[in-house]
């Protein structure tokens, strides 16, 4: 269902209507979308906004979870999206889009805002296996607003074989032992 809160170009209002009322003052963008200036911010609505891009075949992984679940304050220049369904899609659906074709187990999932969006625990483990500082900065203000987040990311490395696994464990038990000792 869509939020009533979210304005898309071409829906409701056109993108020349939705110009003109965050000039002036009544709305502020949001990814794709715009909400009421008075509105607050919450992951159901950053993930609501993903909702023309993801439909009900992907699921937000990755910076595009972090932001989702409050870690970036803006969204990634290019959404990560896994596949969200048992069947293969034939093509990349969008070319803003960062494609992984790997389906994403639905346990790991959970839905907000109507979409579908990585766990924390499984956006902390996919942030820490990427390696790069974007993804680790990332990882590390995700582990910082959801702690528990942390201990159940490290339970799923353990349990799986995946790549990059032993740097990803390492990021993450560095998080865990700074959240212990403070």
């Amino acid at each position: 269902m869509a939020s009533p809160f979210l304005y898309f170009a071409g829906d409701r209002l056109s993108r020349a209507e939705l110009t003109a009322a965050c000039l002036d003052g009544d709305l502020v963008a949001l990814g794709d979308a715009y909400m009421p200036a008075d509105a607050v911010e919450t992951a159901a609505l950053r993930a609501g906004s993903l909702a023309p891009i993801l439909c009900h075949t992907l699921a937000a992984t990755h910076l595009s979870a972090a932001w989702v679940h409050g870690a970036l304050t803006a969204p990634p220049t290019r959404h990560t999206v896994q596949r969200a369904v048992a069947r293969r899609l034939g093509v990349v659906p969008d070319r803003r889009l960062v494609y992984r074709d790997l389906a994403v187990d639905a346990r790991d999932l959970q839905r907000l805002g109507g979409v579908l969006v990585t766990s924390p625990a499984r956006t902390l483990a996919d942030l820490a296996r990427v390696g790069d500082p974007d993804h680790a900065t990332a990882a590390r203000l995700l582990a910082d607003a959801d702690p528990d987040a942390v201990t159940r990311a490290i339970d799923d490395l353990e349990a799986g074989v995946l790549p990059h696994k032993r740097a990803a464990l390492v990021l993450l038990r560095s998080f865990a032992s700074a959240v212990r000792t403070t």
